[in-house]
């Protein structure tokens, strides 16, 4: 009976570690391109057969989602959620939900569905504790890809919404309706994808020579990243305001109209996902757009890929949005 061919003996031929072997066998990163594509080849010509090729698929991905970010079809993980499962059903996989708790996430423990071989792969969606991402990427086996995450200086396969440009787009256009003094409403230092977006403003109003003040950076949640109900109590000598999202715009605007004042007669604002739920958007708010859809259909397409051992594209990918026009700005250019 012939030998059965290991990774050892595969990275003798092409003369490389049994890790960088394993890691092109698995779809991990680590390897160029071109030498997982020399590896699988290798491998193939040597009748390899791996372990994990040889076990059958469930048909399930584990989707992982805090629970301080998740509340059904009510919020914008619950939507993108949503989306995730139909991106998955028409792929033909199925999505388990699990809330991971805030104990379990500060703990570091791995989620549940990992347990006794229910799933294929995982999926966690939105933004964790930078130390809870770190060991989710050691410590599982499983293909693992990332949505609406980001973490600087961990390389991740992740899906994101640009907020950079997104922001850098929204500041622009005040500018271009005659605003000159606006302010950013978020807490810069609770996530990477609010620090992004504020870059983006910033990036608009130095490419516009506008120099930026420190008091116009105004936080908009509390110590646990919750936001706060009461954001501003005087807007001073600003006109307009950049906000992370629209949840912090509808504070805002509520703020300013408690303390007398008019959206957009008085002050333009803007947010960011154009997502509020139903009901809740009474003032309609301009807003930069997250295509949801694609961001899912993206993350899933490319972690069916890495669990299939196929070729996918690794890393970030961004996925631009735009910007939809309603009723919170106005312009201050004189004719207008």
């Amino acid at each position: 009976m012939a030998k059965d061919v290991t990774l050892a003996d595969i990275a003798a031929k092409v003369g490389v570690s049994n890790v960088a072997v394993s890691k092109a066998l698995s779809g991990k990163q680590g390897v160029s391109d071109e030498l997982r594509v020399k590896i699988k080849t290798i491998a193939d010509e040597m009748g390899y057969v791996s372990n994990t090729t040889s076990k059958p698929e469930t048909g399930n991905i584990g989707v992982i989602i805090p629970e301080n970010y998740y509340g059904f079809s009510i919020s914008f993980y619950g939507q993108l959620y949503e989306k995730v499962v139909r991106a998955l059903y028409d792929n033909q996989y199925f999505g388990i939900l699990e809330l991971l708790t805030n104990e379990d996430e500060k703990a570091g423990n791995i989620p549940k569905v990992m347990q006794d071989g229910k799933v294929d792969g995982l999926i966690f969606l939105g933004q964790m504790d930078e130390r809870y991402i770190i060991n989710m990427v050691k410590q599982t086996e499983l293909p693992v890809f990332f949505l609406d995450t980001y973490v600087p200086f961990i390389e991740l396969d992740t899906v994101i919404s640009d907020g950079y440009y997104g922001t850098y787009q929204l500041t622009n256009y005040l500018i271009e309706l005659g605003h000159r003094k606006i302010g950013y409403v978020g807490s810069v230092d609770v996530t990477s994808s609010i620090a992004d977006r504020y870059w983006g403003y910033r990036h608009s109003l130095r490419e516009n020579r506008i120099a930026f003040e420190p008091e116009w950076e105004i936080p908009d949640r509390g110590e646990n990243g919750k936001l706060l109900e009461k954001i501003l109590e005087e807007p001073g000598d600003l006109d307009a305001f950049v906000c992370n999202c629209d949840g912090t715009a509808q504070i805002l605007i509520r703020n300013l109209e408690e303390a007398g004042y008019r959206v957009p007669e008085d002050f333009s604002v803007v947010g960011f996902d154009n997502f509020l739920p139903i009901g809740m958007n009474e003032h309609q708010i301009t807003s930069y757009e997250v295509d949801m859809e694609r961001m899912a259909e993206m993350c899933v397409k490319g972690l069916i890929k890495k669990i299939k051992h196929k070729k996918y594209d690794s890393g970030i990918q961004i996925i631009t949005g735009r910007i939809v026009k309603k009723k919170t700005v106005k312009s201050r250019n004189k004719g207008n």
